[in-house]
């Protein structure tokens, strides 16, 4: 069994405080070693001392290379396939999107130096009258499990000269880790990083001693962390679909990619679907084509479905029929009652669920669950944006262009998507609820005198 240490400011280090991660099979797979409230905090302080950050030309290289070795070199030991099997069997993730993460992050740490410096303002130069700073030293991250991919978004903070101490999501311990060990090879000065497992009292730590922290987390955790600005609270994500015209194979094939790539885990992913044709009849199409997705185990290269430990699984199941409040799940009669198949050891596979209700304001609407699991509503011109708002994405199928603009205005839509475009959030220019750059940096005022004038 791996033993998967603290990593305090580059350096390794063992704690009397451990727990033992399990795989949704059920089979230990490592010791994790945890840093209580107290250390975080040390650790935290101690990295305010680092030494200032290198150049950004300099970071933009180290950060490149460092990408291609999390995709290619054994890091802590693990080979890359060794690194996306633990993931997908200590998350519960198909193993394609570990594998996906790791093509992913080898092109976009090549671009990260171009990424942050988009995300400048225009007016912000070295040499004018604005400069673009950062608005501390260290950011605390409590990071996520449900996706590999949400870590790229630190690594936007090492491009702009932050230190960054990471709290890894509970099951997945292995991202973060592999990632700081692509840093320290490549030579990131150790005070600038560490991964620091804990348990909630030291997460709350890591956001309440850092100067600035991006936070995951559910609904509470939003509703108790709104309105800091000192912390940025990456929540649910609601992302929804109109589908404002003709249905065809085509688009059916392109809304269950939006639905279930990636196992249905991504905030991005559509948690509803809005149609202005026959709501019943497209929810039936989606139910066919959702039902016969494979059942197989989270390591097997052609999964596609999440896998959790049976209690679990069961779980989110009954959520869907409490939150459905009657509404059938039409995929549920394609596979019968088993909507929680064990797949190997202790671990269920969640088959997706496609609920139709009967109006676009139903509460279920609003329910976002880490599985293949969609909402299908009607929806009228005369309804207007109302229906769709509060949305990480928002995609819309519509030749309605003042409802695309009216999207764009509208605060509670953080992204829109005009049409069919595969594999959307991939794009590293495309703000995933706004660029981290404006959380990260301000713009200061910096006047001097012309050369040869007194002030």
């Amino acid at each position: 069994m791996l033993s998967i240490p603290l990593l305090r400011q580059g350096i390794e280090t063992t704690s009397r405080d451990t727990r033992i991660l399990h795989a949704v099979t059920g089979t230990p797979l490592a010791t994790v070693h945890e840093a209580p409230a107290l250390l975080t905090r040390l650790s935290v302080k101690r990295m305010r001392t680092a030494a200032p950050p290198p150049p950004r030309e300099e970071s933009a290289a180290a950060l490149a290379e460092a990408g291609r070795r999390f995709a290619k070199t054994t890091l802590a030991g693990l080979s890359p396939d060794e690194y996306a099997e633990l993931q997908a069997l200590s998350s519960g993730v198909p193993v394609r999107a570990a594998l996906r993460t790791l093509r992913r992050l080898d092109e976009e740490c090549a671009l990260l130096g171009h990424v942050v410096a988009e995300q400048q303002p225009v007016g912000a130069t070295a040499q004018g009258r604005a400069r673009w700073s950062r608005r501390g030293s260290v950011l605390g991250v409590v990071a996520p499990s449900n996706h590999p991919g949400t870590h790229v978004a630190w690594l936007q903070a090492i491009a702009l000269g932050y230190r960054v101490a990471v709290r890894p999501g509970a099951r997945d311990p292995f991202t973060p880790q592999r990632l700081a060990h692509a840093l320290l090879d490549v030579g990131l000065d150790p005070d600038r990083i560490s991964v620091l497992a804990g348990p909630h009292a030291a997460a709350d730590a890591l956001t309440d001693t850092a100067d600035l922290a991006l936070v995951y987390g559910g609904e509470s955790t939003v509703a108790r962390l709104r309105g800091s600005d000192r912390v940025l609270v990456r929540g649910p994500g609601r992302s929804k679909i109109l589908v404002d015209g003709p249905v065809d194979d085509d688009l059916l094939d392109h809304l269950v990619a939006e639905i279930a790539d990636d196992g249905g885990v991504r905030c991005t992913n559509a948690t509803a679907v809005f149609t202005s044709g026959d709501h019943l009849a497209l929810a039936e199409a989606l139910a066919a084509r959702l039902a016969a997705l494979a059942v197989l185990p989270v390591t097997d290269p052609g999964a596609v479905l999440p896998v959790r430990p049976l209690a679990e699984a069961r779980a989110l199941r009954a959520a869907v029929g409490r939150a459905a409040e009657g509404a059938p799940d039409l995929a549920q009669r394609h596979y019968g009652a088993d909507a929680t198949p064990v797949v190997d050891g202790e671990g269920a596979a969640l088959r997706p669920a496609v609920v139709p209700v009967d109006r676009p304001d139903h509460p279920a609407l609003a329910t976002e669950l880490p599985f293949p699991c969609v909402w299908v509503a009607p929806w009228r011109p005369s309804d207007g944006i109302a229906p769709l708002t509060g949305s990480l994405a928002l995609t819309l199928l519509t030749e309605n262009k003042r409802l695309v603009d009216t999207a764009l205005d509208d605060p509670t839509v953080r992204t829109v998507i005009h049409g069919r475009v595969p594999g959307w959030w991939q794009d590293p220019y495309l703000p995933h609820d706004g660029y981290i750059g404006q959380f990260l940096g301000e713009v200061r005022g910096h006047a001097a005198p012309v050369r040869g004038e007194q002030i």
